[in-house]
C-alpha cells in the first residue's frame, strides 16, 4: 500500500552527487532557508572508496548506476558501460580523482553560448578559488582553505610516469606545476583530490558533521523523484518514491536538478518536458515541448591500447594508476594554446575489453584521446517509469574530425612511448601491431577506446531559443526549476569535468546568496 506523505522545503535539490552535495552545504548556510537534498542512493560506507588505488574496482558495485550505451558504430559495434555514482557524493566517490579546471578558451565557448561573462575563465575564478585548498593557494590564482584539497604529487609519482614526463619534455612540451594555471599544454603529474593518502569525496568536503547538524538541512537518501508535477508555469510538487515503494509529495519554492547529464534530462522527460516525439514514443504525454533536452550529449574517450611490455617489474602505483596527462596540439609538441589531444601514462596494463591485459607489473599503457570531440549524441527515456532503461547514444567517433584527431593522438602516444627517456622501462611495444593502411588504424582505435567518464551537455545553457537552460541555469520553460550539473555545459572542457561541475554549482550558490 502506498502511503502519501507531504514534505515542505524552500529549496529541494534532486541528486546528492558533486553539484548537489556542494549546493546542500552552501544553500543551507542561510539559517532561514529550509533545504532538502534527495538522493537515490545511500551514504558511502565501502572502505575501498577512500583508497585511491582501488578506484577501477569500484565500478559495477551496488552503488554504481552502471549504465550501458547503445551499440556504437564508431567503436566496432561495442556497448560501453558508464559508471555513475549512486550514493551521497555521487561520481566523486568513483572517479579517478583528477582535478583539472580546463583551459580558458574552453570557457570562452560558454560565454559565446550564453552571452554571460560569469561563465568565462575570469568569471569562474572566484568559484574555483572558493572550492580549492591548493598548496600554492592565496596567490591570486589558486584557492586556499577551501573544502576540496588539490594535491600535487611529488615523491609518490611512479618512476614510469617520471620517465613519461621526461619523454614529453624532450619533445618540447613545457613542464607544468599542475593543470590548473590556465596553461594546460605540457607535462606534469596529475593534480588530485586526495588528502593524507585518502580520496576526498564531495560529501567528505562539503557535507561535514557540522553541516549535517544544521536544523534547516535534511538529507533524504534511498529516494528517487519519479516525476515533477507542473502547474501555473512552475513545478508544483515532486513525487518521490522511497526504499519500500511508498511515495511522498514534496513542495518547494525552488527545485534544483543536480542528478547529472543522464538523470536530470530523464526526470524532465518523465515529467512531460522534452522532445515531443521522444516522449510520445516512450508513452509520456508532452506538457512542454523542449526539443533540445537530451540532445548535445558529449563524452571524452581514451584509447586504451598503446601497450608496452616492461623490461623490469613496474612498481604498483602509489596514487591512482593514471598518474600523468600530457595535453598538446595535434602534430606539434611545441605549439601553445588550447589543447586538442591528450596522452596519459597508466602505471598498469590498461586496455579495453577487446584486448588481453598482461599481468600487473609486467606492462604499462599510454592512453590517448581528443580533448574537444565534435560528435554529439542523445539521451532518451524508453518509458514513463523509473525502471525503464535510458537509451544512451553518445555517437562516438561519428565525425571525420574526431577520427583524424584520434589518429594523431595515437601517433603522439607512440612517439612519446618510443623515446629514449622510456628506454629503461620499455622492452617492446605490444599494441598496436603494425598497420597496413588508415582503415586498420581506425579499426584499432575503434576497438581500443573506452569512456573517460565525462558525460555532459544534455540540458545545455545558452541564449539561443533552442537552449533549454538560460545563463542563470533556469529551465526557460518554468519559473522555479533550475538545472545545476554537467548537463548544462554547452561543450566539454579539455580534461576531466569534475572541477568545472563544482565551479558551476558554486557560481549558482553565489547567485542565490546575492538574492538575499
Amino acid at each position: 500500500m502506498i502511503v502519501e506523505q507531504e514534505t515542505n522545503a524552500d529549496v529541494v535539490i534532486v541528486g546528492g552527487g558533486s553539484a548537489g552535495a556542494l549546493l546542500a552545504a552552501r544553500l543551507s548556510e542561510e539559517p532561514a532557508r529550509r533545504v532538502l537534498l534527495v538522493e537515490a542512493g545511500e551514504e558511502a560506507n565501502d572502505p575501498d572508496i577512500w583508497n585511491p588505488a582501488a578506484w577501477p574496482a569500484l565500478q559495477g558495485r551496488n552503488y554504481d548506476w552502471d549504465y550501458h550505451t547503445e551499440p556504437q558504430a564508431g567503436t566496432a559495434g561495442r556497448v560501453h558501460r558508464w559508471a555513475r555514482g549512486r550514493l551521497v557524493g555521487g561520481s566523486s566517490c568513483l572517479h579517478a580523482m583528477g582535478y583539472m579546471r580546463g583551459h580558458p578558451t574552453d570557457y570562452q565557448a560558454w560565454v559565446e553560448a550564453t552571452g554571460d561573462r560569469r561563465w568565462s575563465w575570469e568569471g569562474l575564478l572566484p568559484a574555483f578559488q572558493a572550492i580549492e585548498d591548493h598548496p600554492h593557494g592565496g596567490n591570486g590564482l589558486y584557492g586556499k582553505g577551501g573544502p576540496m584539497p588539490v594535491y600535487l604529487p611529488t615523491d609518490e609519482v611512479s618512476p614510469v610516469a617520471r620517465a613519461f614526463i621526461e619523454a614529453g619534455a624532450s619533445l618540447g612540451l613545457p613542464r607544468l606545476e599542475g593543470h590548473n594555471s590556465g596553461q594546460m599544454i605540457g607535462v606534469t603529474p596529475n593534480s588530485l583530490n586526495i588528502r593524507g593518502g585518502r580520496r576526498i569525496t564531495v560529501a567528505d568536503a562539503w557535507l561535514t558533521a557540522a553541516v549535517r547538524s544544521r536544523t534547516n538541512l535534511t538529507v533524504l537518501t534511498g529516494s528517487r523523484v519519479r516525476r515533477l508535477i507542473l502547474g501555473d508555469n512552475r513545478v508544483h510538487n515532486l513525487e518521490v518514491v522511497g526504499r519500500q515503494g511508498g511515495s511522498k509529495q514534496i513542495f518547494a519554492d525552488r527545485v534544483v536538478l543536480c542528478a547529472g547529464a543522464l538523470e536530470s534530462p530523464a526526470l524532465l522527460m518523465r515529467s512531460g518536458i522534452g522532445p515531443r516525439d521522444v516522449l510520445s514514443a516512450a508513452g509520456v504525454a508532452c506538457s512542454i515541448d523542449v526539443p533540445e533536452i537530451g540532445r548535445n550529449l558529449q563524452d571524452h574517450l581514451l584509447g586504451a591500447g598503446n601497450l608496452y611490455a616492461a623490461r623490469k617489474p613496474v612498481p604498483p602505483s602509489r596514487l591512482q594508476h593514471s598518474e600523468s596527462m600530457a595535453y598538446m596540439r595535434a602534430g606539434d609538441f611545441t605549439a601553445t594554446g588550447q589543447p586538442e589531444i591528450v596522452v596519459g601514462c597508466g602505471i598498469a596494463p590498461i586496455v579495453s575489453e577487446c584486448f588481453q591485459a598482461p599481468s600487473a607489473g609486467t606492462a604499462y599503457s599510454l592512453l590517448f584521446g581528443v580533448t574537444h570531440p565534435s560528435s554529439r549524441g542523445t539521451l532518451r527515456i524508453s518509458g514513463p517509469e523509473l525502471g525503464d532503461r535510458l537509451i544512451i547514444d553518445p555517437a562516438y567517433l561519428q565525425t571525420g574530425r574526431d577520427r583524424d584527431l584520434f589518429r594523431r593522438a595515437l601517433e603522439a602516444a607512440r612517439e612519446i612511448g618510443h623515446r629514449n627517456e622510456l628506454a629503461d622501462w620499455r622492452e617492446r611495444e605490444l599494441l598496436p601491431v603494425s598497420f597496413k593502411d588508415r582503415a586498420e588504424i581506425d579499426d584499432f582505435i575503434a576497438r581500443a577506446v573506452i569512456t573517460h567518464h565525462h558525460p555532459c551537455g544534455t540540458c545545455r545553457m545558452g541564449r539561443d531559443t533552442d537552449a533549454p537552460v538560460d545563463a542563470d541555469l533556469r529551465l526557460k520553460a518554468l519559473d522555479n526549476l533550475f538545472v545545476v550539473d554537467a548537463s548544462v555545459m554547452p561543450t566539454l572542457t579539455a580534461g576531466p569535468i569534475h572541477a568545472a561541475v563544482l565551479a558551476i554549482a558554486e557560481t549558482f550558490a553565489r547567485s542565490m546568496d546575492a538574492e538575499n
